[in-house]
């Protein structure tokens, strides 16, 4: 909490100035790691591709709840790219361009590096270490709990470098969401310092305190205000599709 403090106090530019430094860094130690478990477990991917195309449309996995695997798929999804909730557009505009459908292109790159890249290489570290250990999913391991889990069984210090990402992810992601929030405040109860402080100080507060509420009561939570910002989002998206498809067109043409 003080560390994010010490950030957000400094506004959208101390913000960039962290996270334009932090996202790359964390990014590329995690995908190394996942890199070098792969390696490490090159035998056992042809096994781990398969499985995940297998399970996902084997006719008893559609007939046995695929909507409800699909509603799970979507919760998690939300949290790794936001895509679709509106919040990252607030960060798009603060940018500076002449052409905001060039800035559209940039948005783009965010879920294909989140979820195609790096949930990729984590669901094929976690899926081949089942080739060596098939009751690993038994384990009763969730979450990073079970990635820290599969690259241990490769490197015995790798959790560490685990570790050390998932705080980078937290942290870049707290910066995010204050000043997603922040904007969100101040176009509430309007612009000024003594507002701004009053928000930041509060959002560390909570950052603190949901260190000591149960990780479910926070995802169930967290669950139902996505949905909550989703709606209008998305109501608005297609109201604004037009708009789009012109912006993109002279675009082009230009």
């Amino acid at each position: 909490a003080f560390g994010v403090g010490l950030v957000i106090v400094g506004g959208i530019r101390s913000i960039a100035r962290v996270t334009e430094k932090v996202v790359p860094f964390m990014a590329a130690i995690y995908l190394v790691g996942c890199a070098t478990i792969l390696t490490f477990n090159a035998e056992a991917i042809p096994f781990a591709v398969d499985a995940i195309f297998t399970g996902a449309f084997a006719p008893e996995s559609i007939a046995g709840g695929a909507l409800g695997v699909m509603i799970l798929g979507f919760q998690r999804a939300v949290f790794s790219n936001e895509a679709g909730i509106g919040s990252a557009t607030i960060a798009h505009s603060a940018v500076r361009t002449e052409h905001p459908v060039s800035e559209g292109f940039v948005a783009l790159l965010e879920p294909f590096i989140d979820t195609v890249v790096i949930c990729s290489a984590t669901s094929l570290v976690i899926v081949s270490t089942l080739y060596y250990e098939p009751e690993f999913f038994a384990s009763g391991l969730g979450g990073v709990e079970m990635t820290s889990a599969a690259f241990e069984r490769n490197v015995g210090w790798s959790p560490t470098v685990v570790t050390l990402a998932a705080i980078l992810f937290a942290f870049s992601t707290m910066l995010s969401w204050s000043y997603y929030g922040l904007k969100g405040w101040t176009y509430l109860v309007g612009e000024g310092r003594g507002r701004a402080l009053a928000f930041n100080g509060v959002f560390c507060l909570f950052v603190a305190l949901g260190c000591m509420v149960k990780l479910q009561s926070i995802l169930d939570f967290s669950d139902a205000l996505v949905f909550v910002l989703c709606v209008p989002n998305i109501l608005g998206m297609i109201v604004l599709a037009p708009v789009v498809r012109r912006e993109l067109e002279a675009y082009r043409s230009r």
